[in-house]
């Protein structure tokens, strides 16, 4: 674990309908390359707002994000020029809860498109690098079927490995079990799990608990929209001193 920090957020605010709806109240809080973060809390607290904020796909109402050093909620770079958003989500892996992957392509479709697309790779390393990682995942003989072929579980597994295709400094993902079937959520766990003892830097919105326990180095509580509590999964889930906590933490454990 480093101190290095990728994202830093500071004060991060959003608001709907002038300030009666408050997503997020003013949330601070650094990510460190290697962090496993799980953001917990019920429903509605904010959780996905803040996770979507980190590539603007949400716009924050005010605060800013520092992400490897360059604030990207301001309008120009460091340089003066005007700030491209897409070169930085372009280090950042985002994996939905449904998956996302385009149905009228063929899986090794949907994970060369971007490299190809957006960073330039040539057609025939693209796909080498997508067999690669689909082999790791246990897909590589899926390579050729269409999105509608697959089950729930390995849809997101190839989410996950396509976003992975374009190396990216971070990933985040949200909610990315709770549109599968129960016995689905443990293949998809145990790929973040492998991605974690790789030292990948992964901010995970999750209602599974054992997961934040068990894979997790820092667990953020929300509710509201803001940072209530965090700490490591020891401290949250053994010793959590915020009562929102404690009361949200007898009702899922």
């Amino acid at each position: 674990m480093t101190n290095d920090k990728l994202i830093q957020v500071k004060d991060l605010k959003k608001y709907y309908k002038g300030e009666r709806i408050k997503a997020l109240d003013g949330v601070t809080v650094d990510i460190n390359r290697g962090d496993v973060m799980v953001v917990i809390g019920p429903s509605g607290s904010g959780k996905s707002t803040f996770l979507r904020s980190l590539n603007l796909l949400e716009v924050p109402t005010a605060g800013s994000i520092i992400f490897e050093g360059v604030d990207i909620t301001q309008k120009k770079g460091p340089d003066g020029k005007k700030l491209d958003i897409d070169l930085h989500r372009q280090k950042m892996g985002m994996v939905f809860q449904h998956f996302n992957l385009f149905p009228h392509m063929t899986i090794l479709q949907n994970m060369t498109l971007a490299p190809v697309q957006v960073k330039n790779v040539p057609q025939a390393e693209a796909e080498k690098k997508a067999l690669e990682l689909l082999e790791r995942v246990g897909l590589k003989d899926r390579a050729d079927a269409y999105p509608i072929q697959l089950s729930g579980g390995q849809k997101q597994r190839v989410a996950i490995v396509r976003a992975l295709a374009m190396e990216p400094d971070v990933m985040l993902f949200d909610e990315p079990t709770s549109a599968l079937d129960p016995e689905m959520v443990g293949e998809v766990l145990d790929v973040m799990r492998e991605l974690a003892r790789e030292g990948m830097t992964m901010v995970v919105v999750t209602h599974e608990m054992g997961f934040a326990r068990e894979v997790g180095n820092r667990v953020l509580f929300m509710a509201d929209g803001k940072l209530l509590e965090e700490g490591s999964p020891d401290a949250i889930f053994n010793h959590p001193q915020n009562p929102r906590l404690q009361d949200f933490l007898s009702k899922v454990l």
